[in-house]
């Protein structure tokens, strides 16, 4: 299918519509089309193939149209007499489209002032073969793999180089995406962070930190990316956290974020009145690299009444059963949850839908899952913007078909309306 649109200009013959035909093209003509292409031998895809030869007759007729627009008459017509410019033959120029390389001829009138809009001068690609190498690298394919793609599939010759020059179009766009204004208010707000390879001088590991909102109407909006120098560190949050209030960001009723040290005052620097909440798989993970992998089944059991408890203080009841029994063992454990227990406890006082959206960042995590598999295949990236590009193409190709929205407002609605009650009608008056 050609994925470019032809100008309303174009002088292309269209057919009658049969009555009942919503739209498109009338279906008999298509069959005649095709009876007539296995009469003469020729292929349905291809090189010379039936497509092809369709896309090629499509664009030139609108490209004659568009020239016809430039000029103000059309060919032959007495009108032209006189008028200071006039047709001056054609030339070839092969495009590559989604159904293959296409040769063309491109009217041109006598002062080269005529600009086609369809085939723009010096364009050799038509706009669905860049959207196909966006779609592709946002996946997770390589510039080689994209390129061995294209041949196989196309029979277009595309460059690696030339894939990068495509992919830096979004450039602009993600830097427009990163500054965007945001929403006065949000209930949560989900903090981590995914390591990249990144080649400075030597190849090392640097962070990319995401922060993913909840919005007060229950969709998920990805605030922004910002690509961090070393190890994963609250200064570094401090600074996201200040741009994203300085975005219009006034007030967060929770953040769920990992334990990382100062993590929590930063928050609070930024939003007093935001509450700070540990997630608990991050708690359960750290838990497990203190203990023996053959224990670790009988220490999540062991766990699940504490962070399951209805209130604190229960929660601190199970808490000792847990020390009395495995605190002589591993130590480490029961001082990882004694440091993390201020943040940890919060999410206990809320009501059961709260607690079921915000004990873990799971919302955060699937996210980082696709952006991991979009960054697994370069093994490395040359510099930072080329490691947020990709990141930033795989994030914006997380639900193409806009069912995950659906889910997440209908996931979400419950747990707002206990957000609404809890917090005093902070997001209601968000709203208004």
């Amino acid at each position: 299918m050609m994925m470019t649109d032809v100008k309303a200009g174009a002088q292309v013959a269209k057919p009658d519509k049969p009555a009942d035909q919503p739209g498109g093209v009338d279906p008999e003509l298509i069959g005649r089309l095709v009876a007539q292409a296995r009469e003469q031998g020729m292929e349905l895809t291809g090189e010379g193939g039936l497509l092809a030869e369709l896309t090629k007759r499509v664009l030139e007729s609108a490209l004659e149209g568009e020239l016809t627009d430039h000029l103000g008459y059309d060919r032959h017509d007495a009108a032209g007499d006189g008028s200071g410019n006039s047709r001056n033959g054609k030339r070839a120029k092969t495009v590559i489209t989604d159904v293959g390389p296409v040769t063309i001829e491109v009217p041109r009138d006598r002062d080269a002032s005529f600009e086609p809009k369809i085939v723009r001068k010096r364009q050799r690609r038509l706009s669905g073969v860049d959207e196909m190498v966006l779609s592709l690298s946002a996946k997770g394919l390589t510039h080689g793999e994209i390129s061995a793609h294209l041949a196989e599939v196309y029979g277009a010759q595309v460059s690696k180089q030339t894939i990068s020059t495509i992919t830096d179009k979004v450039i602009d766009g993600m830097t427009e995406w990163q500054n965007r204004p945001l929403d006065a208010v949000y209930p949560v707000i989900f903090l981590d962070a995914v390591h990249v390879k990144i080649r400075d001088g030597q190849v090392v590991n640097r962070p990319i930190y995401v922060a993913l909102a909840v919005t007060g109407e229950g969709t998920r909006d990805i605030l922004g990316l910002w690509a961090g120098d070393g190890a994963e560190g609250a200064k570094f949050w401090l600074h996201v956290l200040t741009e994203l209030r300085n975005r219009g960001v006034g007030d967060v009723c929770m953040v769920v974020c990992d334990g990382l040290a100062g993590l929590g005052d930063a928050v609070t620097a930024t939003w007093p009145r935001t509450i700070v909440q540990t997630c608990i798989v991050h708690l359960l993970r750290g838990s497990f690299r203190y203990a023996s992998r053959a224990d670790w089944a009988a220490i999540a059991k062991a766990l699940k009444p504490v962070y399951t408890a209805p209130t604190e203080e229960a929660a601190m009841e199970r808490f000792m059963e847990f020390t009395e029994a495995w605190g002589a063992k591993y130590p480490a454990i029961v001082r990882l949850w004694e440091n993390a227990w201020a943040e940890f406890v919060p999410f206990l006082n809320f009501d059961v839908e709260i607690r079921k959206v915000v004990c873990s960042t799971n919302a955060i995590e699937s996210v980082n899952a696709r952006i991991r598999r979009a960054v697994k295949a370069r093994g490395h990236f040359p510099n930072e913007q080329a490691a947020l590009k990709c990141v930033y193409l795989a994030i914006m190709a997380l639900d193409p078909t806009g069912k995950a929205r659906k889910r997440w407002i209908t996931r979400w609605k419950a747990a707002l309306n206990a957000f609404d009650i809890t917090f005093d009608g902070r997001l209601s008056a968000a709203r208004n």
